[in-house]
């Protein structure tokens, strides 16, 4: 699946000097995402005729029957299936609805949740339970992110056959390739990589190993200082395709890095 145009990756291979076969290599390792940003980080001229597509925070609504995940920490992320471009993600998630984050970025989670409440089931809003640290014990503050549409290349295209050979021919400028991953990457929303609270899908952005590897996958991941604005630390949620696509979110494995 080609997720960038091909007269686009051509122009930029020769504005920066990547001969075809390279660049053709580097394009097959390409995943989309998609950028869950506030909406003064939107890039410029993207800003209008808008519809959020998911929230930090604030208090989730959930269906009668269903309780508040235990031990799964603070509620920390809303994110509108119906909202999210559907031609941007390569992994199946639910078309309409909404996916419900529970988490905590204090260190390290015992716990996890996400919770899919689909479109037209009644749901009420439901206060914080008992047992949260005080640190916790306020809901985040609630504000609404809006999508962008992104590109990640994996975490080893360095390591790429035709990378590694045109790298070791031009010793002398290591950062012709770099140049033009940062650029490809760009390419899918016009400018530098907009600063996002979370992603869904692609590849992991993470501060130590990649978890998503091993046949797993990025649900999600979902910047601490993003939403409590004094924990540095990143939450990423990952699964198989399968689990994901079949809505198995009890078999997601939450991994947090600072």
């Amino acid at each position: 699946m080609a997720f960038i145009d091909e007269r686009t990756l051509t122009g930029l291979a020769e504005e920066r000097g990547v001969p075809g076969d390279v660049a053709g290599e580097l394009a097959a390792l390409l995943r989309p995402c998609v950028h869950l940003v506030k909406y003064e980080d939107l890039p410029e001229g993207g800003r209008s005729d808008l519809r959020p597509a998911g929230r930090t925070g604030g208090l989730p609504s959930l269906p009668e029957g269903v309780e508040w995940p235990g031990g799964a920490g603070p509620f920390v992320l809303s994110v509108d299936c119906a909202a999210l471009p559907r031609d941007c993600l390569d992994i199946e998630l639910p078309s309409d609805g909404q996916l419900l984050f529970f988490t905590t970025f204090k260190y390290e989670p015992e716990t996890s949740a996400v919770l899919h409440v689909p479109a037209g089931v009644p749901a009420t809003e439901r206060p914080l339970p008992e047992g949260l640290d005080d640190a916790e014990a306020a809901a985040y503050e609630p504000r609404p992110l809006y999508a962008v549409r992104g590109l990640t290349i994996d975490h080893d295209w360095y390591g790429s056959p035709a990378a590694e050979a045109f790298e070791a021919g031009r010793a002398e400028d290591d950062e012709v390739l770099d140049c033009f991953v940062e650029a490809v990457v760009n390419s899918a929303h016009g400018g530098p990589s907009p600063h996002s609270v979370a992603r869904i899908g692609g590849f992991s952005a993470p501060w130590q190993v990649a978890p998503d590897q091993d046949g797993l996958v990025l649900l999600a991941q979902i910047s601490g200082n993003g939403i409590a604005h004094d924990l540095f630390t990143l939450n990423l949620m990952v699964g198989t395709r399968e689990d994901i696509a079949a809505g198995r979110w009890e078999n997601l494995l939450c991994v947090q890095q600072c």
